[in-house]
């Protein structure tokens, strides 16, 4: 093994772990909480008959960081690895991977498929494992699968059984879980260490060392005054309640101040409503006024072209898909205003304020001969896409020599960055092709991303984890973290409201580190104990829900123009997680548009074409070839109203429909569409 040391802080930090105790190591941001982790991991291979070592992490790009930056550097070489994720084949292997390896790094949902999984190659007993590190551990509770593997240790804890691994939790902040006063954060604390069956340890002895290792950036509110006037706003204003007027809002409903985030919640349960109600003209509304409150934030934060585009790309959409009087107005609506819009927008006598503070934010770090690495945190991935074009055409940022790229989350849509193109977003960054990152919360945690001595925060609402995560970007001396927001604004009295929680949290932590071992083990075992019941009471309440009606009884219908086109009974559960309706019948509703391409294979099918409304073009979801022979349309619920026995609903989610989708059943499906088929 690679020798490497400890700062004296991490040492004391893992003195409990070494004794074989569980604990949750809480450490700022860029404290070395994974180096301190496989440092415990070195120690207990060493000491540890049959040792087996599995480390957890909740992002599949932090499989590989950790994998090629901690472990196998100082582990490596002495010892069997393997790193899974659900990219990688090994996943379908999992079981006999643990059992031919000595550390183990995956995503949590690897691991927990292979606990409930039975088959031989894939199922892993938490009696395998030595020693279980939690990376990100704060994120243990509700239904996190972090928690849902928790439940699986404490189910065996609590039934007396001895051979369970030892727990080793990692993070910055537990967070005050949305407690306000102290009481109620010690609840929350305790909650994690009972989930985690830890304890919670920090540095006591070693403080000055810590703040002289990972020093706290210097803070600038960079605070601007409200725009004397904003014509873009008032004129979208003036559209909506044109849309207010329109429809009828039903009396017991009040909508709140429109370009808030509440404002969003109103009309998207008024949306909702509508759909339930079989009333369009509402539903349509309520969908078009989301788009307005959406352009209304985008000119708050950012440029005001910037918020027409986003109605303009809306729109482009809509015009083509009208088809009822509803649509017309809608549509029409917004092309009679579309010239004046257009050209307010590009006035720049009325622009955002905010984004004049940013540039001089910026400009004041970097510089054509100066040498400097920032991230520039803002809400949406559409977010980061528009301050990248700005920096792209800002003269000043340009001849300031800032080169900036988007870092978003990965995943399957339009917006979404693939795993490689973060992967060579982040090594360009590493070696100074890029300088500036305009990063989504992606960034916050975890990221192996070089020392900056610029972070922003830029019209974000957020909780007080994710902004120590943020802050704790700016490491390198005398680095700079940076708050820009609109005097009065969200964001700065949730600036305010974060750094309260932050103190909270230390002290939450203080009192339940000064419990005696006697009430601490007791507290926890109380809340382990209420904790599974809640679970298990929730399950059966989740299975009644699901048995609520016989499938047969429930009718589909696109979410837009309410057309039934599918029973409940057509439906079919593929592996756990893909919705495929079985019904020939249904291919008449349907019409094909572009390939589906995602950013990694599957075992067993491959996505084809998106598929959409035959009636009003709103999108439902894409085919899938089924091993390479069953070509099926896969479903998002969202998309769709439920007519039910009880009346018409909406989910977000097919978990939360009313009645069971059963398993699909390959053979019989060949059988029924193939009859002269023969499968092996």
């Amino acid at each position: 093994m690679a020798d490497f040391a400890l700062y004296s802080y991490q040492k004391e930090v893992v003195e409990r772990a070494l004794r074989r105790e569980n604990i949750i190591i809480w450490l700022p941001t860029g404290g070395g909480k994974t180096r301190a982790a496989v440092y415990v991991a070195s120690q207990h291979l060493k000491t540890t008959s049959q040792a087996k070592v599995v480390v957890l992490v909740n992002k599949v790009h932090l499989v590989e960081q950790h994998f090629h930056k901690e472990l196998k550097p100082h582990l490596g070489h002495e010892y069997k690895m393997e790193a899974v994720s659900g990219d990688s084949g090994q996943k379908d292997f999992f079981g006999k991977v643990v059992e031919r390896s000595d550390v183990v790094i995956c995503t949590a949902q690897i691991l927990f498929n292979a606990l409930t999984n039975m088959e031989e190659t894939k199922h892993v007993e938490l009696s395998d494992i030595t020693l279980l590190i939690i990376d990100e551990c704060h994120h243990t509770h509700k239904e996190n699968v972090y928690n849902k593997i928790m439940r699986h240790y404490l189910e065996k804890k609590l039934r007396g059984e001895r051979k369970l691994p030892q727990i080793l939790g990692l993070t910055a902040s537990p967070g005050t879980g949305g407690a306000k006063n102290l009481e109620r954060a010690v609840e929350h604390v305790l909650q994690i260490c009972a989930n985690l069956d830890s304890a919670i340890v920090s540095t006591k002895d070693c403080t000055a060392e810590l703040k002289e290792k990972v020093p706290r950036p210097f803070k600038s509110m960079d605070i601007v005054d409200k725009r004397p006037q904003d014509p873009f706003g008032d004129h979208l204003k003036s559209m909506m309640q044109k849309i207010h007027d329109f429809m009828t809002l039903p009396p017991d409903f009040r909508l709140r101040e429109s370009g808030t985030q509440e404002y969003e919640q109103d009309v998207m349960i008024l949306e909702q409503r509508g759909v339930e109600e079989q009333n369009r003209i509402l539903a349509q509304c309520a969908l078009h006024l989301r788009e307005y409150n959406d352009a209304l934030l985008i000119n708050d934060t950012l440029r005001m072209i910037d918020a027409y585009r986003s109605l303009e790309d809306f729109y482009d959409i809509k015009a083509d898909n009208a088809i009822d009087e509803t649509d017309d107005f809608l549509v029409g609506l917004f092309q009679e205003n579309q010239v004046e819009l257009r050209e307010i927008a590009n006035n720049s006598q009325h622009e955002n304020p905010k984004m004049g503070k940013l540039e001089t934010v910026l400009l004041k770090q970097f510089g054509p001969d100066v040498e400097s690495r920032g991230i520039l945190f803002c809400k949406t991935r559409k977010s980061t896409h528009c301050l990248n074009d700005w920096v792209l055409y800002n003269r000043a940022l340009q001849q300031a020599g800032i080169k900036a790229a988007v870092l978003t989350g990965a995943g399957g849509g339009i917006s979404h960055m693939t795993q490689n193109e973060q992967t060579d977003t982040i090594r360009k960054f590493r070696q100074g092709v890029l300088n500036l990152l305009i990063s989504t919360s992606v960034a916050e945690e975890g990221l192996d991303i070089p020392e900056c001595n610029l972070v922003v925060r830029y019209g974000l609402l957020t909780n007080e984890i994710a902004q120590q995560q943020a802050r704790g970007r700016a490491r390198a001396p005398e680095a700079e973290y940076s708050m820009v927001g609109q005097t009065g604004g969200q964001e700065v009295r949730r600036e305010g409201i974060n750094e309260l929680l932050e103190e909270l949290t230390g002290r939450a932590i203080a009192k339940v580190q000064e419990m005696s071992i006697h009430d601490f083990s007791t507290k926890i075992n109380e809340l382990q104990k209420e904790a599974l019941i809640g679970s298990e009471v929730a399950e059966m309440h989740k299975k009644e829900k699901r048995g609520r009606f016989a499938a047969s009884r429930v009718q589909l219908l696109c979410r837009n123009c309410f057309k039934s086109v599918a029973s409940g009974s057509d439906m079919k559960l593929i592996e756990n997680t893909l919705y495929v309706n079985v019904n020939p019948d249904f291919q008449k509703h349907y019409k094909l548009g572009e390939q589906v391409i995602k950013d990694k294979t599957f075992d067993d099918w491959e996505p084809g074409r998106s598929i959409s409304c035959n009636d009003c073009n709103k999108d439902w979801g894409f085919e899938i070839k089924y091993r390479k022979i069953a070509l099926l349309p896969t479903i998002a619920i969202k998309n769709f109203g439920l007519e039910t026995p009880e009346g018409r609903k909406t989910v977000k989610k097919w978990k939360d429909v009313s009645f069971t989708v059963e398993e699909f059943d390959f053979q019989e499906y060949i059988q029924d569409n193939f009859p002269d088929m023969t499968i092996d």
